[in-house]
């Protein structure tokens, strides 16, 4: 008699399956956004090392708030005022930005692959080894932004409204 599809057999894989699970939805957990979180910053809180996965932070004014290390992959930041707010370190990947005011953020170190700073205000801010991989910045004033080196620029796109240090060039998107 065989015992693979006896209900023994079941029973023997059981204990697998549980592992499985639970560290397939443990880790789901972790990387999901955290609302609490998401609700203090969106009151005005600094929040470093936060987990901001896909907030909505679109048209608030959060003037100076220190969001260094903050997880804020996905996020929505269009026409928001952040200027004098610290990204340093932060996952801003796929973020969303389109004419908002960064105007002295610090982004050094910060993860800004595949975002779009569509006609950003980004005078003073402060780039220095900031990852720009397929980052837009079509239309983006950055022309007094620190910390910008040409292989930076190299990785992402803008056009010909994109304004720019002097002796900095970025490719057309």
């Amino acid at each position: 008699m065989s015992s693979a599809g006896s209900p023994r057999s079941a029973l023997a894989f059981a204990p697998i399956l549980a592992l499985v699970l639970s560290v397939t939805v443990g880790s789901t957990a972790a990387q999901a956004q955290n609302a609490g979180q998401i609700a203090q910053v969106r009151q005005g809180a600094h929040c470093p090392k936060c987990n901001l996965f896909q907030a909505d932070l679109g048209g608030r004014e959060l003037r100076g708030r220190n969001l260094s290390g903050a997880r804020l992959r996905q996020a929505d930041l269009s026409l928001a005022i952040m200027n004098r707010s610290n990204f340093a370190g932060a996952d801003l990947r796929d973020v969303e930005a389109y004419g908002a005011l960064f105007a002295s953020a610090s982004f050094a170190g910060a993860d800004l692959s595949q975002a779009s700073f569509v006609g950003t205000h980004l005078q003073g801010a402060n780039f220095r080894g900031a990852r720009l991989a397929g980052t837009n910045f079509s239309g983006a004033e950055m022309d007094r932004a620190t910390g910008l080196t040409q292989a930076q620029l190299s990785q992402a796109c803008g056009d010909a409204s994109t304004r720019l240090p002097p002796g900095l060039r970025i490719p057309a998107c």
